[in-house]
């Protein structure tokens, strides 16, 4: 028997994606040809080709192709960690030199997201050489309309149950010179096709899987977060499954990393938070992880950042906190009854058993316990939530915010968040 858990999730991939993604247990050697095909005849792989772990899924991918009868022209390594900048250039290189009539990418969120980005440099670089002007929302989309231009299409095949890269239109690009990371938002880029074989994520380090799957977490609370009223109820069906698969996935992962069907239910909630982003948009955490990109990784920074938001945003978003802090409920991390809690009382039960859960995986639950974190980490933070660039996540919070009152409100939930003490707090 199917569990309710995992078939409630299926559901809602298959409603989002349809016959574009491919998703299961070992489906790759099947599934990767077949999704590829439709794309064009002739593929770049841009993959982790140095890594022995990816080794097993090369064999199978390139024996997948080849059946399908697409012809791979080049191999190019994928990018580092947060997909920096250098890495976008260089894969952007490889394309422009073998041009393929489609860019595969493998491996996790950033190794799809560069090569988003690099693929639209190559499609539109003759009109805009530098990647910086992309940066936004619909900048890509507005550019190739304006001069009859199509992207060069990109199959996500992923390997890391997190971001959701494989399934968005978003992608995250960092400038390591100055630490900070940037945000491409555009429907250009989604993939249009993808795949995952969760069992691939298996052989992965216990530190990536913990980090993704608290990024999935992100991913839905902060969407169901700031979803307006049209959205809301749509929203909640997706948190409540994902959430319930992620918290039991992880549950599971952590007492025995080899679980399949823990990396199985890890995979369908973190897809899960990908159908989120492409709904709404995430906010205050996501915008603060930009800023700490060279002392925590994205899913630490973000599980670290949510529940001092939480109870910031608290008394705009008590009928989205009591589905969560339920989630967190059945796992046994919430104490007490949250139908006699309100406002700010329900967001500091719910935040903190968001932090309980980040203590039982063996993360930090406050900036001054990061190695490497200083004071101008926070400063970091209040500029880049004034930049143009990222506004947009400070419009997507429940209690928007704006630059010229991000001090005085941002300020003291980093404030909180440095020292763990969220009385310092102030709700609007």
């Amino acid at each position: 028997m199917i569990p309710a858990v995992q078939k409630r999730a299926a559901a809602l991939l298959n409603e989002f994606k349809a016959d574009r993604y491919a998703f299961g247990v070992n489906i790759l050697g099947d599934g990767a040809g077949q999704m590829a095909a439709p794309l064009g005849a002739t593929a770049l792989v841009v993959a982790p080709i140095a890594s022995q772990w990816y080794q097993p899924t090369h064999k199978t991918l390139m024996a997948s192709l080849e059946a399908a009868g697409v012809r791979v022209v080049g191999l190019a390594r994928a990018a580092a960690p947060n997909a920096p900048l250098e890495d976008v250039y260089r894969i952007h290189s490889h394309i422009v030199h073998r041009r393929p009539d489609m860019v595969i990418a493998v491996g996790g969120g950033s190794a799809i997201d560069a090569v988003k980005a690099a693929s639209v440099l190559a499609s539109l670089g003759e009109l805009e050489p530098e990647i910086a002007p992309f940066f936004g929302v619909g900048q890509v989309s507005a550019m190739a309309k304006a001069n009859g231009r199509s992207i060069l299409p990109v199959m996500a095949v992923m390997m890391t149950a997190s971001s959701g890269a494989h399934l968005t239109k978003y992608a995250n690009v960092t400038d390591p010179a100055k630490g900070q990371k940037k945000l491409i938002v555009d429907e250009a880029i989604v993939p249009p096709r993808a795949i995952f074989d969760y069992a691939v994520t298996q052989s992965q380090p216990m530190n990536l899987t913990l980090d993704g799957g608290l990024d999935g977490i992100a991913h839905l609370i902060e969407v169901f977060y700031g979803a307006g009223v049209d959205t809301r109820d749509h929203v909640a069906q997706i948190v409540d499954a994902g959430l319930d698969a992620i918290l039991t996935g992880l549950n599971a992962l952590r007492n025995n990393p080899s679980d399949l069907n823990g990396r199985l239910l890890l995979g369908l909630g973190t897809d899960l938070g990908g159908y989120a982003i492409m709904i709404g948009g995430t906010s205050g955490a996501h915008l603060n992880s930009f800023s700490l990109v060279d002392v925590l990784s994205h899913g630490r920074a973000c599980a670290l950042m949510n529940p001092y938001y939480t109870v910031f945003f608290a008394p705009a978003i008590e009928a989205q906190l009591r589905i969560v802090g339920a989630a967190y409920q059945r796992l046994g991390y919430l104490d007490g009854d949250l139908s006699t809690l309100n406002g700010r009382d329900l967001g500091m039960a719910v935040a903190t058993a968001m932090i309980r859960f980040s203590e039982f995986l063996g993360f930090p639950t406050c900036l001054d316990q990061v190695d490497g974190i200083g004071r101008h980490h926070v400063a970091r933070c209040l500029a880049a939530a004034k930049d143009p660039q990222l506004d947009m996540k400070l419009r997507n919070m429940p209690v928007p915010l704006h630059a010229g009152i991000v001090d005085e409100f941002m300020g003291p939930v980093l404030e909180a968040a440095w020292d763990g003490d969220l009385d310092r707090i102030r709700t609007m």
